[in-house]
């Protein structure tokens, strides 16, 4: 079947320009021998294409409306919470990402939550929240923007103090452990981890305890430089940018 004159016409005018947000969150377990897991939020599609896949929260761009607030709204919409973090992440163009053949840009942003946070927010109708080693059928692209940021925390946990946005500003060592752990999704040594992380430097003692229990009480730490920014993005994601938005 040959495309109607409308879509010809408008596959060669400027392309849809929306946002997309990947939202991620512990999922609080509080079991000192379950490693906790990151779960996101997704929503359910009512039209075609992908009727009845899951997607992304996001939006189209609207007049008037800046890039970060379109996806702050979206993140509001899906979890009733404002972002105490949010980042660009990258933006996706591909001309083959479009079904419809009609071209669209996705600048995608993505936002942590803690634990604390993750308990208070709602599900919205049709959003669902899923673990993310066990994802449904994901509409358009938006399983290589989850990927995608996946691999960006993961890049960025070991030398920024992005663990902080998922165990809060300050936690025990067995705390910060368990965000790694859901971070990388493997189980660390307790002692190597407690000496690697001790040894860069990066966290230091709040010279407080928590009482656990029965068990000793356990040392509070803080990254050393609480609230600075975060490290810059690097070379190599500056360039994939750049390829992106010239491909």
């Amino acid at each position: 079947m040959r495309p109607s004159a409308n879509v010809s016409e408008r596959s060669q005018g400027p392309p849809d320009v929306g946002v997309s947000v990947v939202i991620l969150a512990l999922d609080g377990t509080n079991r000192a021998d379950a490693r906790p897991t990151l779960r996101i939020p997704l929503v359910r599609r009512i039209r075609q294409p992908f009727l009845g896949d899951w997607a992304l929260p996001g939006s189209r761009l609207r007049q008037g409306i800046s890039l970060e607030a379109a996806a702050s709204d979206a993140l509001l919409s899906t979890t009733g919470l404002d972002a105490r973090y949010l980042e660009q992440l990258y933006t996706f163009g591909d001309p083959g990402r479009s079904s419809s053949g009609l071209p669209m840009v996705s600048i995608a942003y993505w936002a942590l939550i803690d634990a604390d946070e993750a308990r208070g927010v709602h599900e919205a109708r049709n959003v669902q929240w899923f673990p993310l080693n066990a994802l449904p059928s994901i509409a358009f692209d938006h399983r290589r923007i989850i990927d995608y940021a996946l691999d960006r925390v993961r890049a960025k946990i070991g030398y920024t103090d992005i663990a902080a946005r998922l165990v809060g500003e300050t936690f025990t060592l067995s705390q910060l452990r368990r965000v790694y752990e859901a971070i990388l999704d493997r189980t660390l040594d307790p002692p190597n981890f407690r000496r690697g992380i001790l040894a860069s430097g990066m966290i230091k003692p709040t010279g407080e305890v928590l009482a656990q229990g029965r068990h000793r009480p356990a040392a509070l730490y803080r990254y050393a430089a609480p609230g600075a920014p975060l490290s810059p993005p690097s070379k190599r994601h500056d360039e994939r940018r750049h390829d992106e938005r010239h491909a």
